[in-house]
């Protein structure tokens, strides 16, 4: 031990230092141990896809969700577009029907007024009919004027006269006031218009009084 001393004392301190450098790199290992480190990367691995699949169904969640409502809305719109239609040509139905009951109710106005009216055009038209004396011929024309403006009011709520003879008997259209029968004639043929009959539109407002051929 004073050996040691005494060799210590006599060295220099830089050459202590690396004495006991050396010394300290000698000595045995006590209690170390070493880990592998070669199952750390699996590890790592596992815990990398546990996280993304978390991290994925956590976006899958909202985005699952948002897809059940958006598909939703889509059917709401859906459902919405069709009772729309609906409500659109039940509405457009309704207008027809208004129209067209006004339409009727105007016609059955001026049906009732027009009617009334023929009644005057039938004896003006029958006046017509007689040739005039020299002395009435102003009178005549007087007539006739009052009979064209009479016509030419009735054109305007579409009124026309229809003279049916040579054509086919329609009891629809036609009132027969006899029958004759007549060599070469078509039983049921209109051979005589006693009383002109009268349209409003594509209605009967008078049927025309008529003769017609018999059958033999």
């Amino acid at each position: 031990m004073h050996v040691l001393r005494a060799a210590t004392t006599s060295l220099s301190p830089r050459a202590v230092a690396r004495a006991s450098i050396a010394a300290v790199h000698r000595r045995p290992a006590v209690g170390q141990r070493w880990y592998s480190d070669e199952k750390a990367p699996a590890s790592e691995k596992g815990q990398g896809q546990a996280e993304a699949g978390a991290g994925a169904a956590a976006e899958d969640g909202p985005c699952a969700a948002v897809e059940r409502k958006l598909k939703a809305k889509e059917e709401e719109a859906v459902d919405l577009t069709g009772r729309l239609r609906y409500l659109q040509a039940d509405f457009l139905n309704l207008q027809r029907n208004a129209a067209r009951e006004k339409e009727q109710t105007r016609d059955f106005a001026v049906s009732r007024f027009a009617g009334d009216l023929l009644e005057t055009v039938d004896v003006l038209a029958l006046a017509l009919k007689s040739s005039p004396a020299a002395h009435l011929q102003e009178l005549y024309t007087g007539v006739e004027i009052t009979h064209r403006l009479l016509l030419q009011t009735l054109f305007k709520y579409q009124i026309k006269p229809f003279d049916p003879t040579g054509d086919k008997f329609d009891p629809n259209r036609h009132e027969a006031l006899y029958q004759a029968p007549i060599p070469g004639k078509e039983p049921g043929t209109v051979i005589d218009c006693q009383k002109t009959g009268y349209m409003i539109k594509d209605r009967v407002l008078r049927a025309a009084q008529v003769g017609v051929v018999q059958e033999s």
